[in-house]
């Protein structure tokens, strides 16, 4: 039977061994349980839909660059390089600001203040980021970026945020024009309906609340009115300054959809070989994009 869902993305052996109430049935039955039942439980379907299994493959790989590492990056090793806003002493003071511990920050090998990568002259197997692209104001610029890096063949490994089971639960999910339309005005900076999205609709970020449906706080909607005025004064003082806000909300299956469609246009070497459903009890989902030619 060929499943529409590809063999690695529903590994029926780890669907087995992780759900022992379905240890009696067979591959087919497995796949049929995880798609009427298992998808919406979040019961993952494979190893590597978890953060820490993606790391360990993309580790194996000669060379890497992680992307944004902070205080704590997720590679560490001698065929790992790192890019950041700001340079090791600038993390640093960062991280104290926050209260953050400073013992793990790398060295960063390539800095550029605005995020921009095609600073960097190197290429490497594989590129990793772990929430970056949802901070970034123009996503296929973006994307475009992390495909110039890479050989034929090689890997942009990427752990997202979902959605629904963080503080963007209630604002809606971007859409392919949302993609093209920043794409067309090279955006650098984040809009204001970004900004009052985030100031005003961000909710809490408690991960098993919203797993549990529990979205909204007490006195959210009340609130609504005052933070969008927030919003917009937060917007007009910083006089067209970078103001850090999530400019991207994604699901699985519409990161796949969106990924797919700007390779179809012709506008990004890049494929979704695998995308995974969020685990539950966690915020976030994994997904590995190949460098591939755009079809012509």
């Amino acid at each position: 039977m060929a499943h529409p869902i590809r063999p690695d993305e529903f590994d029926p052996e780890y669907y087995r061994s992780t759900n022992p109430d379905l240890g009696l049935l067979g591959d087919d039955e497995l796949y049929h349980h995880y798609e009427s039942i298992g998808r919406a439980e979040g019961r993952p379907a494979a190893a590597a839909a978890f953060r820490e299994v993606l790391v360990q493959i993309a580790g194996q790989l000669e060379s890497i660059l992680e992307i944004g590492p902070f205080y704590r990056p997720s590679l560490v090793g001698p065929n790992v390089r790192y890019f950041d806003v700001l340079d090791y002493d600038g993390l640093c003071e960062r991280a104290r600001e926050h209260n953050l511990p400073v013992t793990e920050i790398p060295h960063i090998h390539y800095v550029s203040p605005d995020g921009d990568l095609s600073t960097i002259c190197d290429t490497f197997q594989a590129v990793f980021s772990a929430h970056v692209i949802e901070h970034q104001p123009c996503l296929l610029s973006h994307l475009r970026q992390v495909a110039q890096l890479l050989p034929p063949g090689g890997f942009y490994f990427l752990a997202i945020p979902d959605k629904r089971y963080c503080f963007d639960h209630f604002i809606p999910e971007s859409t392919i024009a949302d993609v093209l339309y920043a794409f067309q005005e090279q955006r650098t900076r984040h809009i204001l309906a970004s900004v009052i999205e985030y100031g005003a609709l961000a909710t809490h970020n408690d991960i098993q609340r919203h797993w549990e449906g529990d979205h909204e706080d007490p006195g959210f909607r009340d609130a609504l009115v005052n933070r969008i005025h927030a919003a917009i004064e937060l917007y007009k003082n910083a006089q067209g300054s970078y103001i850090d806000v999530h400019a991207w909300q994604f699901v699985p299956d519409t990161f796949r959809s969106i990924v797919t469609l700007l390779h179809s246009l012709e506008l990004l070497d890049l494929y979704p070989v695998v995308v995974y459903d969020t685990p539950c009890g966690r915020q976030e989902f994994t997904a590995v994009l190949t460098k591939i030619a755009a079809p012509h």
